[in-house]
């Protein structure tokens, strides 16, 4: 890192100059003054560069001169050109020291302070600086090795899904920075609730400027800063201020979003002008004084109406905007005579209309229907998830004292009788326990008489060779004995659940619909993009679409909302990214689109009644029709008139089951040597021996009802997924379970009409209450006053 020198403060209170006067004035009065550029050859002669320079030029107030890369590299400073306002910036290779050295011998006005740009070299300085200000920024901790110290002693500790530094504690996701300023490998860390892995950020390199890997652990070599991740829809807002009163903002799809850099037909960074707010125009002004830069760029992150700078650039210029070249033209000539020949300020000409970049709220599209306007404010849409393999669980009551202290452990609320343990360490945990317990079978027949259970639950959670918080899960209930009332003494249900997880077919699903979802939107004249729906993608980027998208907390919901979101918005790269950049899926999420316990109870007292129907072994008479099928729902009365008879049709059913089973194991058999074709064998005959066990009881010869949307999850699966492992009569199996399906799955929501309507509101009260909400807080005026700084820029 560059030297740090002594900073002298020689800011006005205006912000406007930030170079020392000198007193005596002139003697002459100057007929134009002369600007020097003291940069890289590559900086000094970009596009933008060339265009802003071009326009100053034609006031013919200021002449311009390029110091050459040879005599800033070369030469010593007394043969470099002399000049009266000097534009000079770091960047690789750039002799800082020397143009400080050039500045103070000879005093040239600056535009941008030399000294403050070692403090833009340095993360940590510059966020420092930023809090000195009053600017919010995200919550950070520092983590400097100087390799005599372990990580230990530097206060370092990692966990799956966090990290502490001394005492601060970061969840996943959150951000690795490097402290040198110039080094852009930037690393962002998913939970194992999002699928786990790592964001890799880079400067661009064609059109790429991130990758996605798996690996989840942190950089162990390196000073870093870590900060909290703050969720921004996938859109970043990139500032650029010409003075302490103007700011240029363009929102762009963040790069830690897919890793493509999304261009337009002339190979540029797609990026859309953007309205600043009065709170956002202040923090510019203030980045402007603060750092003593008359030319800025900085990052600013907008979340939940509120606004964080993450990051504060320096010497910045907007890549492609006739408007801010005109705008800068004028102002930094308007900076340089006032400075250094302020009687010249009014022979200006007059580039622009002026100096401000006030907000102009814009003619939004309209359908006119006999004679009146109506606009589209919003578009809600609730969607299932997508194609998934097979839900599998087992259940076991226990009653153990290490159950007991597991659960104690980890319960959060006093009188809480439940708990779910997703984290891969507390699946950990878990299985550490079973093996524990079953070690002790010999010496305690609580655990002998569930060893089988407890066996199995072990096969599940070893299953895959690691955790993942998407696809396994274990819920503990705690029950009371009964005729036991001490509160101290409990069994506990234990569920494990499995499988469920979303397919490529479903992955690919979400994506198609998010893409058709797109296209629905109508796209604008302007070619700045060969994608179709680039209308909508405008829209996104531009945050005057304020896009939400909530998920369940189950692994297959939130997989799919992040696949259509991935659909929708054209997105490249991981679904972990996407899903943490733009899915919302905690707590008030699963509450407004999970059941309730009120839900539960209704519920449970439909399927009683449906599965004693369901048991009869007698054709269907006009008796139980009625009692079954009371809405008179025509695909509920064509099941019924296909079943005739459902203990029959269940028999058939099972025969089939046994069929099949005895097949897969045959052909297991004959498949030994093929490794892959066993590992999806052995997954098969697992799912559908459980189901034969399950399904029939040969004691009570009775059915269980329950299992018959199992039984057809696991067909339409294996016919989709696996049909070449499959028996001859797999359609039948197919059509019968269905037929047995298609009554009891909908009828589980209610047999009568007054059922399902009372569970659909106790289900959908908490969407519908939040919708209404939503809806009540567009019509408020204070925000409909708010929502023009959200616009397009019209300039």
């Amino acid at each position: 890192m560059l030297e740090e020198q002594n900073v002298v403060d020689t800011s006005t209170e205006s912000g406007v100059m930030f170079s020392p006067i000198i007193d005596a004035a002139p003697t002459v009065e100057k007929t134009h003054v002369v600007l020097g550029i003291c940069a890289m050859e590559k900086k000094s002669h970009s596009i933008p560069m060339e265009q802003i320079l071009d326009r100053i030029r034609k006031t013919i107030l200021v002449q311009v001169i390029i110091f050459s890369e040879d005599t800033i590299l070369n030469k010593p400073i007394e043969d470099w050109p002399s000049c009266d306002a000097f534009m000079s910036f770091y960047s690789t290779g750039f002799p800082l020291s020397k143009a400080i050295e050039y500045a103070d011998k000879y005093q040239p006005f600056l535009i941008n302070d030399l000294r403050m740009q070692y403090t833009l070299l340095d993360r940590v300085d510059v966020y420092q600086t930023l809090e000195e200000a009053g600017i919010e920024i995200p919550r950070y901790a520092v983590l400097r090795r100087d390799g005599t110290k372990t990580d230990e002693k530097l206060g370092l500790t990692e966990e799956a899904d966090s990290i502490d530094i001394n005492g601060v504690t970061f969840q996943k996701p959150f951000v690795e920075k490097p402290l040198h300023a110039e080094d852009h490998r930037v690393h962002i860390y998913y939970p194992t609730s999002a699928g786990g892995g790592q964001t890799q950020l880079f400067r661009k390199v064609k059109d790429r400027s991130s990758i996605f890997i798996t690996d989840s652990k942190i950089r162990r070599t390196g000073s870093y800063i870590y900060e909290e991740f703050i969720r921004t829809n996938g859109a970043d807002v990139k500032v650029y201020s010409i003075g302490p009163d103007y700011a240029h903002a363009e929102a762009r799809k963040s790069p830690s979003l897919d890793g493509k850099v999304d261009r337009d037909q002339y190979g540029k960074e797609v990026r859309f002008p953007v309205m600043l707010t009065a709170t956002e125009k202040a923090i510019a002004k203030t980045i402007a004084i603060t750092f003593r830069h008359n030319v800025c760029g900085f990052d600013l992150l907008r979340t939940k109406g509120k606004m964080y700078v993450c990051d504060v650039n320096g010497f910045s210029f907007v890549k492609s905007s006739p408007k801010y070249f005109d705008d800068a033209g004028v102002l930094l000539t308007s900076i340089i005579l006032e400075n250094q020949a302020p009687y010249l300020i009014n022979e200006i000409p007059r580039i622009v209309s002026g100096h401000q970049d006030k907000p102009i709220k814009l003619q939004q599209p309209t359908i006119n229907i006999n004679n009146k306007s109506d606009e589209l404010r919003c578009v809600i849409a609730v969607m299932r998830h997508g194609d998934r393999n097979p839900k599998q669980k087992i259940k076991l009551v226990i009653s153990h004292p290490r159950f007991t202290e597991l659960f104690s452990k980890k319960v959060n609320k006093k009188n809480q009788d439940s708990i779910k343990l997703k984290k891969p360490k507390h699946l950990q945990e878990f299985l550490d326990l079973i093996k524990e317990v079953l070690n002790r079978q010999e010496e305690e027949s609580v655990i002998a008489s569930k060893a089988k259970e407890l066996n199995q639950m072990k096969i599940v959670l070893e299953m895959y060779g690691k955790f993942s918080g998407i696809n396994r899960k274990i819920q503990m209930k705690r029950q009371l004995k009964k005729g036991n009332q001490d509160p101290n003494s409990h069994s506990f249900l234990l569920i494990l659940k499995w499988g469920g997880e979303l397919t490529k077919t479903g992955k690919a699903q979400a994506e198609e619909l998010g893409r058709y979802f797109r296209l629905r939107y109508p796209g604008d004249h302007e070619n700045y993009n060969s994608i179709l729906g680039s209308g909508f993608l405008r829209l996104h980027s531009t945050y005057r679409h304020d896009l939400k998208i909530y998920a369940s907390d189950e692994g297959r919901v939130q997989m799919t909302a992040a696949a259509f979101v991935k659909g929708m918005l054209e997105l490249e790269g991981s679904l972990p990214s996407t899903l943490v950049h733009l899915v919302k899926c905690d707590d008030d999420s699963t509450s407004l689109l999970d059941t309730s316990s009120n839900d539960n109870i209704i519920m449970a007292n439909a399927k009683n009644r449906l599965h004693q129907v369901m048991k009869t072994n007698q054709i269907f008479n006009d008796g139980m029709i009625e009692q079954l099928a009371s809405t008179r729902s025509p695909s509920l009365l064509a099941a019924i008139k296909r079943i005739g008879n459902p203990y029959d049709q269940c028999i058939k059913v099972n025969r089939r089951v046994h069929s099949l089973v005895k097949h897969l194991e045959e052909l297991r058999e004959s498949s030994l040597e093929d490794g892959r074709r066993l590992e999806v064998l052995e997954m098969m005959i697992q799912r559908w021996q459980k189901l034969k066990k399950d399904f029939y009881d040969l004691k009570s010869n009775t059915f269980d009802i329950s299992k018959i949307p199992d039984l057809y999850d696991c067909i339409k699966y294996d016919i989709m997924h696996n049909k070449e492992y499959l028996f001859k009569d797999a359609a039948k199996l197919h059509n019968k379970s269905k037929a047995l399906a298609d009554i009891i799955i909908p009828q589980e929501y209610g047999i009568t009409v007054d059922e399902k309507i009372r569970i659909a509101q106790t289900i959908c009260n908490p969407l519908l209450k939040k919708i209404v909400s939503d809806f009540l807080h567009i019509e408020n005026n204070s925000y409909a006053e708010q929502e023009c700084f959200h616009l397009l820029n019209p300039k």
